[in-house]
């Protein structure tokens, strides 16, 4: 099993900054890839950014050159470096990780909102 709690949402004025936080534990060994997703209000939720247990990363076009995916130096945490933020990015943010050879496959944190606003 996978259990992920990501964190460090908040409210930050347009053209800010702001960095989640993802914390995995468990069968960390397990994960190919690490995301994270978003969903606004009345839209379906999206894939923002993905790495895999390479580090090789993409990145949706609304956020490419704007938004940094990265594993810290202990591999169980991720983070996403939000720069430039616009009032669109505004979401919940979640983290979630593929573990193919788990039972689950698919594990999601709890969500974290992201209010970009002046």
């Amino acid at each position: 099993q996978v259990q992920l709690v990501d964190s460090g949402g908040g409210l930050v004025q347009p053209g800010g900054s702001l960095r989640l936080s993802c914390a995995a534990s468990g069968s960390i060994f397990s994960i190919y890839a690490m995301n994270w997703y978003r969903q606004a209000p009345g839209k379906e939720r999206e894939l923002v950014a993905t790495i895999t247990s390479g580090d090789s990363t993409n990145y949706a076009d609304s956020v490419k050159g704007r938004f940094t995916v990265s594993r810290g130096n202990a591999r169980n945490t991720l983070f996403l470096e939000m720069n430039s933020l616009k009032p669109e990015d505004t979401a919940v943010y979640y983290c979630h990780a593929f573990a193919p050879f788990t039972t689950t496959r698919h594990c999601w944190g709890q969500g974290t909102q992201v209010t970009v606003s002046s």
